[in-house]
């Protein structure tokens, strides 16, 4: 497939047998992701009832409306720039704690083990109410659950498990939907009209993002800048581009190389072809955030790019909810490893790093030592 064919048709039965169409360019990425009324973000299935019927309750980003719309009238008011706002000291106090893990460890250390990993799990047990001494027992469930472990029978008891402490958890705060994390105020603004599903599907769809997601960004997004040492050092001379800096980040690296597959409900026609009904759509968040425009060197990583478009957070009525927390999470976080570590740089050669797969859900490094 040619780079400059924005949607083409997608042969590699031995990756993805489902999907028939691959959209690589930005336009195109956009008007699939935007269609919610001829696009069905259920997964696919041989028939529009089962690809319902799979779709994980509470999950917004594997629900069509009016499921999708009655989700997200509760969460949206919980993702508010204001109230994430509030959780503002809370990260700064968890990247404070880490990055002093991250020295006391070194040099060298694992910015993966002591940073990357650890302060998106912290955030999200303060967002939801986890206790914060059952993050590493969960955070190794969920990532088993995920398929990081060859043996099927595993990975199916750290689905019973994870799935067992989330119906566990949901129930205490069902009872006791006291302080000012998310589930507690979502039970008692709206009481039965979230359903225990609900909320176990919503933590487990959004620590899912919450963690693999945001640790893939701190560690590959500080990658970037340590191979970009100008436009490093130009972040610490002027630290109010750091905004700007996690948007070109957002784009230039794009942890989720593809978006949830779309299914056609109807005929589509987009780019010169149609994408018949029941067609699955694949979209290549990484390929729209690189395409080419004129004038516009997007393959180049620079801090000062104004308008800065991307869609690393999907499109359209499925555009993440959490967006503002997540910006806030990798502006506090990359401005304190600059300040702290002015000397910061790779401890091992480049070519030693271990990448995933991009044919995994989820882009990232497994190991990023630093020395300073």
């Amino acid at each position: 497939m040619s780079v400059h064919t924005p949607l083409a048709r997608y042969s590699d039965s031995g990756v993805h047998h489902r999907i028939d169409w691959i959209a690589t360019g930005l336009d195109e990425v956009r008007a699939v992701l935007g269609d919610a009324d001829r696009f069905s973000v259920n997964p696919p299935a041989d028939s529009a009832e089962e690809a319902r019927r799979l779709a994980q309750n509470g999950n917004p980003l594997q629900n069509d409306p009016p499921e999708h719309t009655r989700m997200r009238k509760m969460l949206t008011p919980q993702f508010t720039v204001r109230r994430m706002r509030r959780m503002e000291p809370v990260i700064e106090e968890i990247v404070t704690e880490q990055l002093d893990v991250l020295e006391h460890a070194g040099p060298p250390a694992d910015l993966m083990r002591h940073l990357a990993w650890p302060v998106p799990g912290q955030v999200a047990c303060a967002l939801f109410g986890l206790p914060r001494d059952d993050l590493p027992h969960l955070a190794c469930t969920m990532l088993l659950a995920r398929g990081r472990d060859r043996s099927r029978k595993s990975v199916l008891a750290a689905e019973h498990a994870f799935t067992g402490y989330l119906d566990r958890f949901v129930a205490h705060k069902r009872q006791n939907p006291v302080g000012d994390d998310m589930i507690s105020a979502l039970i008692r603004e709206h009481g039965q009209d979230i359903t225990d599903a609900d909320l176990v599907g919503l933590i487990d769809a959004t620590l899912a993002a919450g963690l693999e997601n945001m640790a893939g960004m701190l560690g590959l997004g500080t990658l970037v800048l340590l191979e970009h040492p100008d436009q490093s050092a130009l972040l610490r001379k002027r630290p109010e581009l750091m905004g700007q800096a996690v948007e070109e980040l957002l784009r230039y690296v794009a942890v989720v190389p593809m978006a949830n597959f779309r299914t056609a409900l109807v005929d589509v026609p987009i780019a010169g072809h149609v994408i018949k009904a029941r067609e699955i759509v694949g979209c290549s968040l990484l390929a729209a955030n690189r395409a080419a425009k004129p004038d516009d060197p997007r393959d180049v990583f620079d801090v000062t790019r104004e308008n800065i478009t991307h869609v690393a957070f999907g499109h359209g009525i499925h555009f993440c909810v959490g967006a503002a927390l997540a910006r806030m999470e990798l502006r506090i976080a990359f401005a304190k490893l600059l300040d702290r570590f002015p000397a910061l740089r790779l401890a091992v050669p480049r070519e030693e790093l271990r990448f995933r797969n991009l044919k995994l859900p989820i882009y990232g490094i497994e190991e990023l030592p630093l020395t300073w």
